[in-house]
């Protein structure tokens, strides 16, 4: 029996003691979830070694401490919250006011559902082939906006951009505002690069739920050729905690074939395919369970193919996974693909019908993995609400 008196710290739920996902809360510092609650560290007898990577505001210097100091620091937890009496120091506070607990170094953004990419690709060019030749040899991505990645929780405002009319482009709020549901990796370790695959996993920390919001009218304008700008960078919502990546240990499997062979810097040993479901809520409603399993990409190819050219991966670095689909209707993460470019409404719970996003609808995102001995491994939730766009008006050609 663990000190813990908390119904959601059992084993079976999924922030028992097999998950202990970090976050960070103001005055309480770095702390990790318990349960409904969480366990701030700084208070704790961690040892020299330790003690001071959780010392301070913010995950950073963790992150940048490598895989020997996370596994110690994660051994130590599972003591501290499995000890049948509070060790000194320990005291359990509310969860509410978690901030964004690292320091976003860079941000990319893959392309991994093959489900998705064909969906987009009947979608946007139904007379083409749907994938695009590369897409079975490399993991496609493009690099995005460190600077808009924003915790859960935050307002995400309707953003402006240019988009295509009948009478020639305008400038005003996106009307076709999406989700993107996604499952992201936070990079840590020495600053590295060229990394093969079986390298990757000591440069990730944790993972985290992303919803990677999208303005579709504005992207289908302004993608071409160079790829998605101010239709993608506007804001990239993130899970509060990250769960660490030892969590998955047996949550491991073997991602779909590609129908190709990989050149070598892509082949992986022993694969990182995630066995991940995932929940998507609009207003209340699920839409839709994504699951991750069929992701064509692992996150250790991302990272190989990302430092192939002697691009660094350094502390901080976040990558995504990009939309995360399945090949039946209810599985697919985005509301493009649910409604069908806008032609195929969604009904809500409430008998509303949907096509894309409307102020004031709140998006939630929630999942959970298998852990050790039928345990139930979570990620924390990633929520929007969409706010209104500001007072500036749709202006045409001039």
């Amino acid at each position: 029996m663990s000190w813990i008196d908390d119904p959601a710290f059992a084993p079976d739920e999924p922030f028992g003691p097999q998950t202990l996902p970090y976050g960070v809360l103001p005055g309480h510092g770095v702390a990790v979830r318990v349960g409904d609650h969480a366990l701030p560290l700084r208070g704790l007898s961690l040892g020299e070694r330790l003690a001071p990577l959780v010392a301070g505001e913010s995950l950073d210097a963790l992150l940048a401490a490598g895989r020997p100091a996370w596994s110690e620091l994660r051994a130590r937890l599972v003591e501290v919250v499995s000890a049948t009496s509070a060790p000194r120091g320990a005291d359990l506070v509310g969860l509410a006011g978690a901030v964004l607990p690292f320091t976003v170094a860079d941000y990319v953004d893959f392309y991994s559902s093959r489900h998705h990419a064909e969906n987009v690709g009947r979608i946007f060019r139904p007379d083409g082939e749907p994938l695009l030749p590369n897409w079975t040899h490399l993991p496609v991505g493009y690099h995005g906006r460190a600077g808009t990645v924003v915790v859960s929780g935050t307002p995400v405002v309707r953003p402006h951009g240019q988009r295509r009319s009948s009478a020639g482009p305008v400038f005003g709020p996106s009307g076709r505002l999406d989700i993107e549901a996604e499952v992201g990796f936070v990079c840590g370790g020495p600053v590295a690069s060229r990394l093969t695959p079986s390298q990757a996993a000591d440069h990730v920390f944790g993972v985290v739920l992303v919803n990677d919001w999208s303005a579709r009218d504005v992207q289908a304008w302004e993608y071409q050729p160079l790829g998605p700008f101010l239709g993608k960078s506007f804001a990239t919502s993130v899970s509060a905690w990250i769960t660490p990546l030892e969590a998955f240990a047996v949550a491991r499997v073997a991602p779909p074939p590609l129908g190709n062979d990989l050149l070598p810097y892509l082949v992986e040993e022993r694969t990182w395919g995630l066995d991940i479901a995932i929940e998507v809520e609009w207003n209340g409603t699920v839409v839709s369970r994504p699951p991750f399993r069929e992701m064509s990409w692992t996150f250790a190819q991302q990272l190989a193919h990302l430092s192939a050219n002697g691009a660094t991966v350094r502390p901080g670095d976040l990558i995504a996974s990009g939309t995360v689909s399945g090949p039946n209707r209810d599985e697919r993460g985005s509301f493009l693909e649910l409604s069908w470019g806008g032609k195929e409404p969604v009904r809500l719970a409430d008998g509303a019908e949907r096509t894309f996003l409307e102020d004031g609808d709140e998006v939630r995102i929630t999942a959970t993995a298998p852990g050790e001995g039928g345990s139930v491994v979570g990620l924390a939730e990633v929520v929007g609400r969409i706010a209104p766009a500001d007072g500036r008006q749709d202006v045409g050609q001039t």
